[in-house]
């Protein structure tokens, strides 16, 4: 025997567990350890309980899961897209996602049958979102914060990620919500929920997104039903005064020319800004989170493009879609001598009467991963930079 001690780990789904393990090493062999771990009484039993949970309700088909975990999974989609609308970004709403499944596969033994699933459920992942939200400062769009720039140059002021609203890949989303609530989802309605106290939003959310009534509200926020009412006519007052900047993308197309689509693309990837230009309202804007800086106008926006050409000439734009089916793309830009393309940004664009009213670029390459995208690009043969003649 060569040592012996007490071993600590602490599990997400478990808790604390304690191990006691011994190590042992056989006579003439310096090289071969062997260690041998034995649970502590009260991790024995932690163990034990697990396992008595972990039941299989089909257990003549080993493959099935525990019926309380399909449960949980049918959930995912609806409880993203609620995640997001409350907390403004997907790796939030990812991560309040998955607290929520945790916190309600732990309680699952204290559930009350008579309850509703969806109640229930939504109460764990209300206050997984209020915990998250209450320390920190309202996620907001560009052209909320600050007026457009006055000097056109490469951005370079930033402010930190938790500043700022974040797209959500569509795949992510409910489809209920896809088909007749995508306008819900769009960024200027993200915006604008941000301006809420946390449990006005999730009273809003939950009544006037999701058309729960005042009971079902109330049973799954834990309050009555005339203090949900109370607390909606707060909220809706609230975003009636709200006057933000970014309430002037609310009105767009509800589905975009596919001919602007492909003209924007091909416009982007030769770097034609003359063309581009002609996509555009005279009154369109462009912003750039995390930078603080954004642009309006149309001679402003063929300053900028041309402030920028070093950095995205070359690139290719990717199709996605984002928020509600806004029409979205990925850009990979030159990064490398031989040409291979890195991701740069997704480019959220707003259309309104066939034009582009406003193009979202959010420079955050994790995104790339949580809309599916590869991590780079192989590089396209030369572009003819007759645009620059």
């Amino acid at each position: 025997m060569v040592a012996d001690c007490h071993k600590r780990w602490k599990d997400p789904c478990i808790g604390e567990m304690e191990f006691e393990h011994v190590t042992l090493q056989p006579p003439g062999n310096q090289d071969l350890k062997i260690m041998i771990f034995t649970a502590s009484p009260a991790t024995s039993e932690r163990l034990k309980s697990l396992l008595r949970k972990f039941k299989y309700h089909n257990r003549g088909n080993m493959t099935e899961k525990p019926i309380e975990l399909e449960l949980f999974e049918e959930f995912r989609t609806e409880l993203t897209s609620y995640c997001y609308r409350m907390l403004g970004s997907i790796f939030d709403a990812d991560d309040a996602v998955q607290d929520t499944l945790i916190r309600a596969w732990q309680s699952w033994d204290q559930f009350r049958q008579e309850a509703s699933p969806r109640s229930w459920i939504y109460r764990i992942a209300t206050n997984v979102c209020l915990d998250k939200l209450r320390y920190t400062k309202r996620r907001a769009l560009p052209m909320d914060l600050s007026g457009p720039a006055v000097s056109i140059v490469e951005p370079r002021t930033v402010l930190p990620h938790t500043s700022w609203i974040w797209p959500v890949p569509d795949t992510a989303c409910d489809p209920v919500d896809l088909l007749v609530r995508k306008d819900t989802l769009r960024l200027s309605f993200i915006a604008l929920l941000q301006t809420l106290p946390p449990r006005q939003r999730a009273v809003l959310i939950l009544n006037d997104v999701l058309r729960w009534s005042a009971k079902q509200t109330a049973e799954a926020m834990g309050m009555t039903s005339v203090a949900v009412n109370s607390a909606l006519q707060r909220a809706r007052a609230t975003m009636t005064r709200a006057n933000l900047r970014s309430d002037e993308l609310r009105d767009m197309d509800a589905e975009a020319d596919r001919q602007l689509l492909s003209r924007y693309v091909e416009a982007f990837e030769r770097y034609d800004i003359d063309v581009l230009m002609e996509l555009f309202h005279e009154n369109a804007s462009l912003s750039m989170p995390p930078f603080v800086m954004w642009v309006r106008g149309h001679a402003n926006l063929a300053s900028f493009y041309a402030a920028t050409r070093s950095h995205c000439f070359g690139s290719r734009l990717l199709p996605v879609s984002a928020n509600g089916k806004n029409p979205a793309y990925a850009q990979y830009a030159p990064d490398r001598p031989d040409g291979t393309l890195k991701p740069w940004g997704i480019h959220v664009l707003e259309i309104k009467d066939g034009k582009i009213g406003h193009i979202h670029t959010f420079i955050d390459t994790a995104l790339y991963s949580r809309f599916g995208l590869p991590t780079q690009l192989d590089a396209r043969p030369a572009i003819s930079k007759q645009s620059d003649e």
